[in-house]
């Protein structure tokens, strides 16, 4: 059971309209490290969750509380659009307009360009000057974005990239603006993308610590399966050999499992391809002359779908 309560986290409105901002905080709401990204992947990996139920809880805590980060944001963004298309309209396409008129353009088209070039125009047609959930180009939200595998070291790790994006793009919104009111809002939201951060790096070391899931995810699978003797090179597949200071490239792997070994020249491992031949039926060009002979016109040839005779029951 979800419960609503009125008031929000934490809002400070804006100083005054900007469609334009407006535009840009949709990526927060709709984009893909944006808060419905991070809700329902949350809440998908809560509901999906096997493990213990601490996980489990935590899972939901986040999720839920990401429902409230669209609410400000939906707030944030209404407040943004009250009375910005009709100030945009009547101030910023002035002067436009008459230069319109005194070239001979249509005044029509110039108002049309001025408006869209200052605001996303489905904030007025789709949603009566309202928050969408898309993207900050209209790209609505994909349930795509989101990743709930099973398996909760990877989820926790997809966890920490989504808030590391996330809290980043906040960040950069934060900068593009100087409205105190925006800034305090969006302060709050990256201090709550910090502890979520702190929080699934937390969770990973919980997890690993509880012996359930180590490295390499996933931990349940053999390890005498894999070819161990590739497990821990580092191929150098580009020239230079910078990449050979890196704490990947010698001592012991990450996972205790290994040594890291450095390969300055990889060398290819398997012959050189041999794609097999189309069927006739297909068409395809063959690599022969010769073999396309030998194939004939495929009058000969099996179908490519076996015939299916249905019955009917009832004879």
């Amino acid at each position: 059971m979800f419960y609503h309560t009125k008031k929000l986290q934490y809002f400070k409105p804006p100083e005054k309209p900007d469609a334009v901002y407006a535009m840009k905080i949709q990526e927060l709401i709709g984009g893909t490290f944006g808060e419905m990204t991070v809700m329902m992947q949350y809440l998908f990996q809560g509901w999906n969750c096997r493990g213990p139920a601490k996980y489990r809880d935590l899972l939901l805590d986040t999720g839920t509380e990401e429902i409230g980060h669209i609410e400000m944001l939906a707030t944030t963004i209404a407040h943004l659009l009250d009375k910005a298309p009709l100030r945009l309209q009547e101030e910023g396409a002035k002067d436009a307009v008459v230069g319109a008129v005194m070239g001979g353009s249509k005044p029509g088209d110039v108002i049309n360009d001025v408006i869209a070039a200052a605001m996303n125009p489905q904030h007025a047609i789709v949603s009566g000057l309202g928050a969408t959930p898309s993207d900050s180009v209209g790209y609505p939200w994909n349930g795509r974005f989101i990743v709930s595998s099973g398996n909760l070291l990877a989820d926790f790790r997809s966890n920490l990239h989504a808030e590391s994006q996330g809290r980043l793009q906040a960040v950069r919104l934060y900068e593009m603006t100087n409205d105190r009111g925006v800034k305090d809002t969006l302060s709050f939201m990256i201090a709550r993308d910090t502890m979520h951060q702190n929080q699934w790096l937390a969770a990973i070391e919980d997890l690993e610590s509880s012996g359930l899931e180590t490295t390499p995810v996933p931990s349940s699978f053999p390890l005498e399966l894999e070819k161990r003797e590739f497990a821990y090179q580092f191929w150098n597949h580009s020239e230079g050999t910078e990449s050979a200071e890196g704490r990947w490239a010698k001592g012991p792997s990450m996972d205790g499992k290994g040594e890291f070994q450095y390969v300055s020249h990889p060398q290819p491992l398997g012959p050189e391809p041999e794609p097999p031949q189309p069927p006739t039926q297909l068409h395809g060009t063959p690599k022969t002359q010769q073999q396309q002979k030998v194939q004939g016109d495929g009058s000969n040839a099996p179908p490519l779908v076996e015939s299916v005779t249905i019955k009917n029951p009832e004879v």
